[in-house]
């Protein structure tokens, strides 16, 4: 073999590699989540059940139809409450997950990154003369397309931001709303 095809198996090697230990890791942060939401939603159904029976027996416990709309009307807030707690609870799974699964891309395009320039640059040093300008243009398109990935992966995290502030915003007014209405 060729020195260069030896560090291009070594290369292939170690980003195999390094994929399967992110697979890996990718796999039990993945878990991690879905546990978590199991757990809130068996927390969340036996929180339900008990407060469903306890409101089941104070509306059958109404004398007559105005305090049947009293005890309804009361007991519509805390129900929004909940619910709108949940969906946060939720809401800061994923979030958390997602941070996680950015984290570990950032980390392994990072190293990615970082080996193939390691890899350009022993090319580099083993390449026949004269061939300087394909090198060099071959090191430029790789800082563009770092560069590119970098302006990608900023954009893509304030837009993410964003929506999860603007959707803030409407759970928030969503609930101002029905609190008032139901007042």
């Amino acid at each position: 073999m060729f020195p260069i095809q030896d560090q291009i198996s070594v290369a292939t090697k170690n980003s195999l590699e390094a994929n399967l230990a992110l697979y890996a890791s990718l796999t039990n942060k993945t878990l991690e989540s879905i546990e978590k939401l199991v757990n809130l939603n068996i927390t969340a159904v036996k929180a339900s059940m008990e407060e469903s029976s306890a409101a089941a027996r104070q509306l059958l416990a109404a004398k007559d139809p105005q305090e049947f709309l009293t005890v309804v009307t009361a007991q519509s807030k805390p129900a929004l409450e909940k619910a709108v707690a949940y969906g946060n609870h939720v809401s800061g799974i994923a979030s958390g997950a997602h941070a996680e699964f950015v984290k570990a891309a950032e980390v392994q395009m990072a190293a990615l990154a970082s080996k193939v320039n390691e890899l350009v640059d022993e090319a580099s040093k083993k390449a026949p003369a004269g061939t300087e300008g394909v090198v060099a243009i071959m090191k430029s398109a790789l800082g563009n397309a770092n560069g590119g990935y970098e302006q990608f992966a900023s954009t893509a995290k304030q837009a993410m931001e964003m929506l999860e502030a603007n959707v803030n915003a409407a759970v928030g007014q969503f609930v101002k709303t029905a609190v008032q209405r139901a007042a």
